[in-house]
This record gives structure tokens, sequence and C-alpha cells, in this order.
């Protein structure tokens, strides 16, 4: 039996799988109390777990419920989630304030790449990662994403950098900070809801078993941090970069009007893109996050035969 940290409450399957060396792969839950409106976003996070079980492994969503980091939420858990008043999203530096006090709270990339280290799962699934914001250079706002990434092993399958952030910039601070990132079968860089991004891609594999081999290749040479893998939306549901980026220039333009800053910002831009798009950018968010979750799920199956 593995002794998994104490602070930790596990589900009985992730418990098991885990055990066993089985796949299993993590998932965040700030995209279903902030991401998207409820009842969808419950809707959303069952599809996700079904698709990763489809594909032979275990998901496990992670959360904050009354102060106890949850690795694995049961329907009750996840409807709670999804619908409950007040969840806090809770970045690295909320974790301990959240746990002590004993409050519900919403895992962001960064906090859920750290418990699912603690738990000892190496993939973890999400929609976009954060990044350096527009105007980083001098607001310093820069998302704790970047930093997590060069210290936690873990390696994060997304649609790339969220297309509101500044994609350049962050793919500087992530070379830096010594973060491979890999895009998987292009040569671009992919920017969420667009397969393009204007950006080279740093590294490009086509196969998975190839991407598994790198995440052991890294770790097995004491490197520590993540790896970003980086899956282009399906050509289908993408929505073209030009049609995409004048809708996000409108949303950050009324959001400086509205003084909307740290925090606020992204789940505000995402909800008023929803808007401007006609919800043409929530089903694209969906669309990119359930192929995220059957490229992550292959991916922990490949990496747990190893």
């Amino acid at each position: 039996m593995t002794d998994f940290h104490p602070m930790l409450a596990l589900s009985d399957d992730v418990r098991a799988a885990l055990d066993e060396g089985r796949a299993v792969v993590a998932l965040e839950s700030t995209i279903i109390s902030h991401g998207m409106p409820y009842p969808k976003n419950v809707q959303t996070a069952r599809e996700v777990e079904q698709i990763i079980r489809d594909a032979g492994a275990v998901p496990a969503t992670i959360a904050i419920l009354d102060g106890v980091p949850r690795i694995g939420l049961n329907d009750e858990q996840l409807d709670l989630l999804g619908s409950a008043e007040g969840v806090r999203k809770v970045s690295i530096r909320d974790l301990p304030y959240v746990v002590a006090r004993g409050l519900h709270g919403a895992t962001t990339v960064a906090s859920t790449m750290r418990l699912a280290a603690l738990a000892g799962i190496r993939v973890f699934v999400t929609g976009g990662l954060g990044g350096v914001h527009r105007g980083g250079e001098s607001s310093l706002d820069v998302s704790a994403d970047l930093t997590e990434l060069s210290l936690t092993d873990v390696a994060v399958v997304s649609a790339g950098v969220k297309s509101l952030l500044d994609i350049g910039r962050t793919l500087e601070v992530l070379e830096t900070l010594g973060v491979p990132v890999i895009s998987v079968g292009s040569d671009e860089f992919p920017s969420f809801y667009s397969r393009s991004s204007g950006f080279a891609a740093p590294l490009r594999l086509d196969d998975i078993n190839d991407i598994a081999e790198a995440m052991r290749a890294k770790w097995g040479l004491g490197l520590a941090g993540g790896i970003v893998v980086a899956n282009p939306i399906p050509e289908a549901d993408e929505i073209p970069q030009t049609q995409i980026g004048a809708l996000i220039e409108q949303a950050v333009a009324e959001a400086e009007r509205l003084g909307i800053t740290g925090a606020a910002i992204t789940p505000y831009l995402l909800g008023r893109i929803v808007e401007l798009s006609g919800g043409d950018s929530l089903r694209a968010n969906i669309a990119l996050v359930k192929h995220n979750a059957a490229v992550g799920a292959a991916l922990a199956r490949a990496y747990a035969r190893s």
C-alpha cells in the first residue's frame, strides 16, 4: 500500500489506481466553479471524466472542500463545487488559508499541479495555461502557473496559453524557467480557441509515447519541474485567430475601463468573450477540454507503462 500525504483525501478509485500503478489524470476545478455557468459546468466536468475513463485512465478532479484537499470527487461533490456560492479561486498562495479556514476552494492550474504531485499523479489536463498578462512588463501580472511549472514534476496538457494573455512573453518566461514546451503534431504554438498563435512551437512531438519518454528523461535526469504539452484545439472546433482576436481586444478594453484587475480579470474576460461571441467561445472551450482529456488519458497510460 502506498503512503499518501496525510492531508490529502483520495477517492477510492484514485487511491486504488495509484496503488496499482495504473494511469491517473488530474483535473482542475476552477474551470467548474469559475469558468462556465451552472449546470453546463458540472455536465462538462462529468463528460470530461467519462472521456478519461473510456480511454482507460482514472480521472482525479481536485478541489478543496471544507478545508480538505480532495483528489477525486463524487457526483455530489462535483455538483456542490459547480453550484455553491462563495467557492474561492485557490492558487498556491491561497492554499494554506483555505485549508486552515475549512473553506471550499476551486484549484487553479498551479495549485492543482502541486496537489496532484503530492498525490503522485504525473499527468494533468486543463483548458488553457495562465501566463504573462497583457501589459505584464509594467504591471508584473504574471500567473503563478509559470513558476509552478518550474517547480513541480507534472506534465500539463492544455490547448496552449489563453488567447487573452501575452503569448510571446509567456513563452519567453517558460524558456527562462527551463520548462519544456512541446506542441502535439504542430510546428506552431496553439492559442486556446485557435490552432495558431503566430509563434513557433519551441518543441514538437507527434507521438504520445515520445512525449511520455520526454517526461521520463526530464525527471530521470533530475530536472525538476513540469512539461507543457500544448495540444491544439481540433480544426473543426477552432475560432480563427483573427475573429477571436477582435473580441478579446474589445473585452480587454472594457475590463480596463471598469478597472477590473488581478484574480478577477481572467473570469471576467472569459465570460465577456462568451457574450461577445454568441456562445461560440464556450463551445470551443468545451471542445478543447474534451480533446485534451483524450490526449491526457493516452499520455497517462503511456507514462504508466514505464
